[in-house]
């Protein structure tokens, strides 16, 4: 992982800003940029980004996905 602003960087600053968030982790799947990710976290809270993501993957492995009403997009959301 590379420092500096990512090509989604625009988007993950929005997205902070938008939700008073202390930090972010975008990930894109097939954006107009291509796949990809950006993280904008205070050092301070690092650490806690791998935890974080293992309960992700665990909670989209553990239920299957929320219909959204427009097809057969999967919407997982944060309980």
């Amino acid at each position: 992982m590379s420092a500096g602003a990512g090509k989604y960087d625009d988007a993950a600053t929005a997205a902070r800003e938008a939700t008073k968030a202390e930090g972010v982790l975008l990930i894109v799947l097939g954006g107009d940029k291509g796949s990809g990710f950006s993280a904008q976290i205070p050092p301070e809270i690092v650490a806690r980004v791998p935890a974080l993501l293992r309960h992700i993957a665990n909670e989209i492995e553990a239920a299957p996905p929320e219909n959204d009403g427009e097809g057969e997009t999967g919407v997982w959301v944060s309980r």
